[in-house]
Order: structure tokens, then C-alpha cells, then sequence
């Protein structure tokens, strides 16, 4: 059985079909790169996969549960336990320091504070933006920035990290250090 499977997935944005009966698997472990033109439908079937958003048709399933048929709640929930998210810009809550949003997830899941900051000043040290962990994300560079976004997909260790295009708005150089840094991570924690 697949960790992540899609099967004859369709969704529309009005009368413009974005996913027209795609099908998709990935095992435990595998790591995948989708690779595509702009508006191929890359980032909606990553969407769907995450529980993000329902299909019009079809199912998606992580590890034997039908996400599609789920609640917002509940696909809110699983992918809070069992997944991490990294989206082209990262989406870091502005409110929050780097620290704060990295252990934010962990928290959620009823780590206590102290565990959970310890674990997230780790992972932006071995990520290597220690040194602005207390600022904002608006103060800090897209790399920065995209860094913790990892840092925080990790933190809880998933089963599986979806990434969309987290390498996007980055220079080579720290597109280099955010791949190197995400595939590296995953590998560790055991995630897809």
C-alpha cells in the first residue's frame, strides 16, 4: 500500500480544469520531484495530496485513510500530525519569530514549550539561521526565511513533507542550501 496515492483526481477553477484524471503514488520513504510547466497542475495536485483542497472527483488516500472524504477539521488535523508543508514563499506567520513559528506544530501537538523551543533552536542552528531565530520573518532574508520553513516542516517529524516549489523565490545559491538542507532532513526523520 502507498503512503500517498491520488487516483482519477479532477478539479476545475471555474470551467478550467487543472487536474483532469490524474493518478499518483508514493511509498514510505521514496522521495519525488514533479516537474512541469507553469500551471500544469503541479502545485494543485500537491494541494489535493496535503488535504489542502478537495477534488471535484476522485480520492486521495494517505496511509489507508481516504483524505478526500474527510472534514476540513480533520484534514486540518492530519496534516498537522503526519505531514509537513513547505509552499514557495514559505508563509511564515509574521507575528511570530523564527523560533516561535518553527516550534509551532510541535506545540500544537501537545509538546511542552521548553521541548519544543529546544528542538526548533536545533534545527535552525543545524540550518544555520541560529543567529536571527528571535526576529520575524519579515526581517529576515527569503532564504532565512525559507530555511525555517523547512526547519518548521521537520520539526514534528512527518511521515511526509510536501514541498512546493520551496526553492521558487531564491537565489541559486540559497535554493542550493534549502534543497540540500530539506532532502537531507527528511532523510533523517524517515519522511517521503
Amino acid at each position: 500500500m502507498s503512503l500517498v496515492s491520488a487516483t482519477e483526481l479532477r478539479l476545475c477553477y471555474g470551467d478550467t480544469p487543472a487536474l483532469d484524471g490524474c493518478s499518483f503514488a508514493v511509498e514510505a520513504g521514496e522521495r519525488v520531484a514533479m516537474m512541469g510547466p507553469s500551471g500544469s497542475g503541479k502545485s494543485t495536485l500537491l494541494h489535493c495530496l496535503a488535504g489542502v483542497l478537495r477534488p471535484d472527483a476522485g480520492t486521495v488516500s494517505f496511509d489507508g485513510v481516504d483524505v478526500s472524504a474527510l472534514s476540513e477539521a480533520r484534514r486540518s488535523r492530519l496534516r498537522l500530525e503526519r505531514m509537513g508543508v513547505v509552499f514557495q514563499f514559505g508563509d511564515l506567520v509574521p507575528e511570530l519569530s523564527l523560533a516561535e513559528d518553527v516550534r509551532l506544530p510541535a506545540q500544537l501537538l501537545g509538546q511542552s514549550s521548553g521541548k519544543a523551543r529546544a528542538r526548533a533552536l536545533s534545527l535552525l542552528d543545524e540550518l544555520g539561521v541560529a543567529d536571527v531565530a528571535d526576529r520575524r520573518a519579515g526581517t529576515v532574508s527569503g532564504g532565512q526565511a525559507q530555511r525555517a520553513a523547512v526547519a518548521r516542516a521537520i520539526v514534528h517529524e512527518p511521515a511526509v513533507i510536501f514541498a512546493d516549489e520551496p526553492t521558487g523565490s531564491l537565489d541559486t545559491v540559497n535554493a542550493e542550501l534549502v534543497l540540500d538542507a530539506l532532502v537531507d532532513l527528511a532523510g533523517r526523520v524517515g519522511a517521503a
